[in-house]
């Protein structure tokens, strides 16, 4: 009783400790258009209370003393924002701000706002994008996120062609994408220069590639969390642009407008895209193929927006993406995928408490027609996800914590190329719920995120524990209010340029990839989901028996270390070393040629089993090197990556070792871009990529295939046989080094005030280097990547 009553008033002195002191929350938005304005930087003038928006223009200045203040507004991009305000203890005080765009700013705001970020987060992995980013790099048509993505550190891109994206070891599957909330199974094209992202509605887009918190889970690798603005609140807007390979047309504008003393507003925003590059490219790029490039895709989405008065907002969405490519005589895909969801945030009348929440569904189905008319796949995933996300602030520091509710159906039915059928079907269901707690010391000098996420894999009754943890040390901060001279001073101005920063966290998922890294052209991505007759024990690395306890969730941990240094004014380094331990992975089994069944019980897993169980280690450095001022940008990028895979599923049982097909050992991005003109109104953008060669498998030799199509009365001596291949050790030989160089010129002219016409000139591959995409075994032929594709973009935007 004794403990209950201590427990009792230990948070009645704390509430009423905390009733001494008042809140200042609100939003801060674009007068232009009314999008929210994120990194503000708001402040009490004279104090050192404070805090700064987030990507919904939302703020939140807590523990503020009774009085009269002058609230300060800073941001870079737009005009500092003044205004005197007074305060009652307990009061929770709402403002809305609009911010005009001109960046009427001081040298000191300057300063503030490019340092509260690093200091204040421990962005461990972290690598975040807007569109401003994407538009410096050199464009194929439109800018796009897919182009991007490709020069991140840690990133591997196997290709223009049905190119696919591993982000530090992990398979496409083990990543998660996020539209809005909503999970996006494939978020690329056949073509891997675009994605189904339109870059002129991104808001922005977050790629957490290693280490990342509690909030994200259901992925054993990294997230890729992307969200849309909302249309133009204040008029109708849009863009219309063709190029040599597609064309695009973004419309949008209020149906309520918004006006700055009004009780609401709400908009809309669509957007769709498609490709006509196999009809161009037979007139452009008849060197490339004959028949044209057989990319064909089309991207639709389309978003409304409801704002309130206190900032609450409802935002309603869906998508619709097609895809398909057809390669002569050898394999053609079909991709389609369509979603609809909700997501809002609500701020409670009299509470600092922030609500976000959202829900969603989602479709994704993949077929495959091979060279015969056996050698045919089908895969689907989909299902809903939703959840609540609750964000309270305690100063500086800030708890969130929330649930997460996800349902996943998956099917898949493929022929192995040892004529074995595989059908699978599956229904699931995951419970999660998460807390994380950032805490930034009052110096700064350190800011740790201890998280806790519980997931729990309801359809197969097994509980997942994930403990993870970030933080960040700037012992610069150390120094900072103290009287320095002479050695201290010096010691002072070195360390304040220098942070350091570590992450760890475990992860879990249970939908596995369906696909074979034995096929010539490796795009098929099945999903498997849960997948049963897993077997009860398997060989990790050091060739020690692991059972599995009939588990069939999949686990990793991740270890991240790294240190940013700020070399000099607008020169930012950052280094960082990392390790993912992939404990348990499901594969499919291509070697199998019986039946699981009783009747083959003295046959050997590695044989008779659907699935199997592997372990993996993905080990890296990744260095980044980011220069800019005014009218110059230089990006280096250099990532030494070694990946390896362990399976036991050999006939002996022996552990064997292999490097997975997107193992590359050295890869390197070099951006640039330089802005010319009085008016600044032309760009220059040049990259270059050097990627080592993949692993492949040899050819060891050829004999006749034949297809009895399950009729075991066929006749083998008059049969037509195709030619099958036996393959060598796998993925013992290394491809030839990849390297790329691709170019743009961009101008725009304004017209007035909101129409601007714009050209983009450029080329990909420009000194026509012939990488290799694939060797078709059965021609004896090498087929290469893309050849130098000159292209031409036109665009207005009003």
């Amino acid at each position: 009783m004794t403990k209950i009553l201590y427990t009792f008033c230990l948070i009645l002195i704390t509430t009423l400790g905390f009733s001494q002191f008042a809140t200042i929350r609100g939003f801060i938005y674009n007068k232009e258009n009314g999008e929210p304005v994120a990194f503000s930087n708001v402040y009490l003038k004279g104090t050192t209370t404070g805090g700064s928006s987030d990507m919904n223009g939302f703020f939140s200045v807590n523990k503020v003393k009774p009085g009269s203040y002058t609230l300060m507004v800073t941001n870079l991009e737009f005009d500092t924002i003044s205004e005197s305000i007074t305060i009652k203890a307990g009061e929770i005080l709402s403002k809305k701000f609009y911010a005009f765009k001109g960046g009427v700013t001081t040298m000191e705001v300057e300063v503030s706002a490019k340092t509260t970020e690093k200091v204040e987060n421990p962005n461990v992995g972290l690598q975040k994008i807007d569109p401003v980013a994407i538009n410096k790099l050199p464009s194929v048509g439109e800018p796009d996120l897919a182009q991007y993505l490709q020069v991140l550190p840690g990133v591997v891109f196997t290709g223009d062609q049905g190119g696919q994206l591993y982000i530090r070891g992990g398979l496409p599957i083990q990543n998660k994408v996020l539209l809005d909330g909503m999970v996006i199974y494939n978020p690329f094209h056949s073509i891997g220069l675009f994605s189904v992202f339109d870059n002129d509605i991104m808001r922005s887009a977050d790629v957490y590639s290693a280490g990342f918190g509690a909030e994200y889970g259901g992925r054993t690798s990294s997230i890729m969390d992307i969200t849309t603005r909302d249309g133009n609140k204040k008029r109708i807007s849009g863009k219309v642009s063709a190029s040599t390979f597609g064309a695009k047309l973004t419309l949008e504008g209020p149906l309520k407008k918004l006006k700055e003393n009004g009780k609401g507003s709400s908009s809309f925003l669509l957007s769709g895209k498609t490709s006509y590059l196999p009809q161009t490219s037979k007139i452009l790029y008849p060197y490339a193929n004959k028949d044209g490039l057989p990319f064909y895709y089309t991207d639709l989405y389309g978003k409304v927006s409801f704002n309130g008065n206190n900032g609450s907002k409802v935002n309603l969405f869906g998508y619709n993406f097609n895809d398909k490519v057809v390669y002569d005589g050898l394999a053609s895909f079909k991709w389609t995928s369509y979603g609809a969801g909700s997501n809002f945030i609500l701020i409670p009348q009299n509470s600092s408490l922030l609500v976000e929440g959202n829900f969603a569904y989602s479709q994704y189905k993949i077929n495959f027609q091979g060279a015969t008319e056996t050698d045919k796949k089908s895969s689907s995933v989909g299902g809903f996800n939703g959840g609540f996300n609750f964000l309270k602030y305690f100063g500086r520091n800030e708890l969130k914590y929330g649930f997460e509710l996800v349902g996943t159906n998956t099917t898949y039915d493929i022929q192995t190329p040892l004529l074995s059928q595989i059908s699978y079907a599956k229904n699931s269901m995951e419970i999660a719920g998460f807390m994380k707690y950032r805490f930034l010391e009052k110096k700064k000098f350190f800011v740790i995120e201890p998280s806790f996420r519980l997931q729990y894999y309801a359809t197969f009754g097994q509980l997942s524990p994930e403990p993870r943890m970030s933080i960040k040390f700037s012992p610069g901060q150390l120094f900072k209010d103290k009287d320095r001279s002479g050695f201290t001073n010096a010691v002072y101005h070195v360390m304040k340029a220098v942070r350091f920063k570590g992450a760890a966290g475990m992860y879990s998922q249970s939908l596995m990839s369906a696909s074979s890294n034995k096929d010539v052209v490796n795009l098929f991505y099945g999903f498997i989901n849960g997948p049963d007759g897993l077997p009860q024990t398997y060989k990790d690395q050091n060739n020690n028996t692991v059972n599995t306890n009939n588990s069939v969730i999949q686990k990793a941990w991740h270890v991240v270390g790294g240190m940013e240094i700020d070399l000099f004014k607008h020169l930012e380094i950052q280094i960082e070393g990392y390790q993912k331990n992939f404990t348990q992975m499901a594969a499919v089994n291509q070697n199998k040629i019986f039946d699981d069944t009783p009747a083959n019980a003295d046959k050997p897993d590695a044989q008779k089993k659907t699935f199997v169980m592997e372990t993996g280690k993905a080990t890296g450095l990744d260095f980044t090197a980011k220069f800019e001022k005014k009218r110059f940008y230089f990006w280096a990028v250099y990532s030494l990556t070694f990946n390896k895979r362990y399976t036991g599923n050999t006939v002996s049982g022996d552990v064997f070792e292999y490097a997975p097909i997107y193992d590359r050992r050295h890869n390197v991005n070099l951006v640039g871009t330089y802005t010319f003109g009085k008016k600044r109104n032309l760009d220059f953008s040049i990259r270059w990529n050097f990627g080592s060669g993949f692993p492949f498998t040899p050819t060891q030799g050829y004999y006749p295939q034949i297809d009895f199509n399950n009729q075991f009365t066929s006749n083998y001596t008059s049969s037509n046989a195709t030619l099958g291949y036996v393959p060598g050790d796998y993925n013992s030989q290394r491809l030839p080094d990849y390297h790329r160089m691709d170019v743009s010129i961009k101008w725009f002219y304004d017209i007035n005030t909101h129409t601007r016409f714009e050209v983009n000139i450029g080329a990909t591959n420009v000194y026509n280097r012939e990488n290799i995409f694939y060797y078709d075994r059965i021609k004896n032929k090498r087929v290469n990547q893309l050849p130098i594709l000159p292209n031409i973009n036109l665009s207005i935007k009003f």
